[in-house]
């Protein structure tokens, strides 16, 4: 039997046995701000894998979440605005009592639907008691034009009504995903997506906590956090969002993309599944060339470049290194300069291009990567003296490399040099490393003396010879 079965084992089973241990019903705003509270005093992170929002969102969100505000956050596609939310499940009691058997998950001293008053009056201390995950208590939904007010809020069940309760009955309705997540937390992502009525239908839970399905009205002392996450340029008063609703959340954080080439290397370390080794210099060249693409006038920035791209491009070039290894049979699995060729062609389609860009999407593409390798490497090479290389260059010593060239093969075709030593110190790697490894750093040099005009490139697909 695990830990956690075992804790689970020891709760109390009944109403009565709750009251016995002092057990006092808490509401899920109150009980996210103790524990927030409790994670700041001792120090812990209470957003664990939400990397460069520290000294911007995260403060923001905490005041909100301090305050009892619901939230909705505001950002371009692939700032984390879904991440940010889950991890909100974290600052819940690992475990909560429920009247078992309950539809809305009812603490088992402060029952709130007719059903589970009449059973909590009939059975008293006797009334069973159930356990409830955090995680169960976090409800998402995807907003959709096609949402109905059932969905969310609830409707008239017909097999209730078949049963033999009336129209009228406040039993007849099957409640939607609001009710449901009661004394817990409730996510609608792209908010501004709903349909208007949908979103009148959302005004009564925010304000009131009146459940109005049909015709009548439901009261029901709703404990829910609301949080939301839409787009600005849909959340403004030429969006979609309607006012009314918008005055009902008390904070509107806004997020942001990686602010630091280390924030995006970072993100990108934590959220990509590489399958092949891709060093921190190829990861900082994948981190500026998305920073070149967001600040770049052909790119649509209404649509944002979503952090999800440099993942995306991190997972290509580290494929890319282990299908070589496939066909050379080199080990480990390295991924170098040459690699970065497929990332342009598999990915541009995962951009917005302004109009008047047709036809010129991966000339864009080249441009701006090509500006990211150069940036890279004079970062790493900075006051480092190449001329070693450009002369063994300039003597006739072309150095071939591909999709199909083991690194040893690009280490052969030079002559032993203390200034590789030196490039391949300048990126972190030993001297006595993998040969894939020091191929890596030295095509990235290589590259960085074609981009700087010091030597010249013959580039065919998957493959490139630098020469004099």
């Amino acid at each position: 039997m695990t830990a956690k079965n075992t804790a689970l084992d020891s709760l109390p089973r009944t109403a009565g046995d709750l009251r016995a241990q002092g057990h006092l019903p808490k509401g899920v705003k109150t009980e996210i701000r103790d524990n927030l509270l409790a994670a700041l005093r001792a120090g812990r992170d209470p957003w664990p894998g939400i990397v460069g929002f520290e000294q911007t969102v995260l403060p923001h969100l905490e005041r909100a979440l301090l305050a009892g505000h619901d939230i909705v956050l505001l950002g371009e596609r692939g700032q984390g605005k879904t991440r940010l939310l889950r991890t909100l499940a974290g600052l819940l009691d690992e475990w909560t009592p429920v009247i078992e058997g309950s539809e809305l998950g009812e603490h088992p001293l402060d029952p709130i639907t007719p059903a589970s008053i009449r059973r909590a009056a009939e059975l008293g201390d006797d009334l069973p008691v159930a356990w409830r995950h955090r995680d169960e208590r976090y409800t998402e939904k995807l907003a959709t034009p096609d949402t109905s007010v059932g969905d969310l809020i609830g409707d008239v069940d017909p097999v209730k009504v078949a049963q033999g309760r009336t129209l009228g009955d406040p039993e007849t309705i099957h409640f939607g995903l609001v009710p449901r997540a009661h004394r817990g937390i409730v996510a609608v992502n792209e908010l501004p997506d709903l349909a208007e009525r949908i979103q009148v239908a959302l005004l009564n839970v925010m304000e009131e906590r009146d459940i109005q399905v049909r015709g009548y009205t439901l009261r029901l002392p709703l404990d829910v956090l609301v949080v939301a996450t839409a787009n600005p340029e849909d959340y403004t008063n030429r969006g979609r969002t309607i006012t009314p609703l918008k005055d009902r959340f008390g904070a509107e954080i806004r997020t942001h993309y990686p602010t630091t080439v280390a924030a995006e290397v970072a993100m990108v370390r934590q959220e990509a599944h590489l399958v092949a080794e891709v060093g921190d210099p190829l990861l900082e060249v994948l981190a500026r060339f998305v920073r070149n693409l967001r600040e770049s006038s052909a790119i649509d920035q209404r649509s944002g470049v979503s952090a999800r791209f440099a993942v995306a491009a991190a997972e290509t070039v580290a494929a890319a290194a282990l299908r070589r290894s496939a066909l050379t049979g080199e080990e480990p699995a390295v991924a170098r300069p040459i690699d970065l060729d497929s990332v342009p062609e598999v990915l541009r389609g995962k951009l917005e291009f302004e109009s008047g860009e047709d036809g010129r999407e991966t000339e864009h593409l080249i441009h701006l990567l090509r500006r990211a390798v150069a940036e890279t490497a004079r970062d790493r090479f900075g006051g480092l003296d190449l001329r070693p290389l450009i002369d063994v260059i300039a003597d006739g010593n072309l150095v071939a490399t591909g999709e199909r060239v083991p690194g040893r093969e690009v280490l052969a075709a030079l002559p032993e040099l203390p200034v590789l030593h030196e490039v391949a110190a300048r990126v972190g790697v030993n001297a006595d490393a993998a040969p894939g490894r020091i191929a890596a750093a030295v095509e990235l040099a290589l590259e960085y003396l074609y981009l700087t005009r010091k030597v010249a490139k013959d580039a065919t697909t998957g493959a490139a010879v630098y020469g004099p």
